[in-house]
């Protein structure tokens, strides 16, 4: 007999792929993954498919009047968790992946220097951040400037948001009143 070591090779092969193939189509029976209709980014020149229109997001309610019973310290806590990662919040503090925050409140959109801003924030960069404009930012930084770069999902809590804008109006010290 010959040596059977090639048919042996070629046995395997086309046993681990039909193997692979059934347990393909078996998970696909018991899982039911949901396919994405569309391209979630586009490569190149390359144009996604444009996105069926959401349903209009319920207004924020105003935080102004929240602002009066803000406490600072918990807003500071919030910062602490939630944007110390990415922030700086003293005064002369570096950028890091997101610019320094002392002064954000009454400071123009893209207010620091050689901090390399998204597009979406560069075209708002003759707008100051109010208080309502923080709220709105805070809440949904993707809703709220579509195409910026930052990863934060937002902050749903309306009183934490409050906290957190009176911790950024005590580091800003040219902040308007609320």
């Amino acid at each position: 007999m010959a040596n059977l070591e090639g048919n042996k090779i070629i046995a395997a092969v086309l046993t681990a792929g039909v193997t692979f193939g059934v347990a393909g189509v078996i998970g696909s029976l018991l899982v039911h993954p949901k396919r994405p209709h569309h391209a979630a980014i586009s490569i190149g020149g390359e144009a996604a498919a444009p996105a069926a229109a959401a349903p209009a997001a319920p207004a924020l309610d105003p935080i102004t009047p929240l602002l009066a019973a803000a406490n600072v310290q918990n807003g500071q806590q919030v910062a602490q968790r939630q944007c110390a990662a990415c922030h700086s919040f003293n005064e002369g503090g570096r950028n890091g992946v997101g610019p320094n925050l002392y002064g954000i409140v009454g400071a123009k959109h893209a207010h620091a220097d050689g901090f390399n801003y998204s597009a979406a924030l560069r075209g708002m960069a003759d707008k100051p951040w109010t208080y309502e404009e923080l709220n709105a930012w805070i809440h949904n930084p993707r809703a709220y400037a579509a195409g910026n770069r930052m990863s934060y999902a937002g902050l749903t809590n309306t009183q934490q948001r409050a906290d957190l804008i009176a911790y950024l109006r005590s580091i800003s010290p040219n902040a308007p009143a609320p």
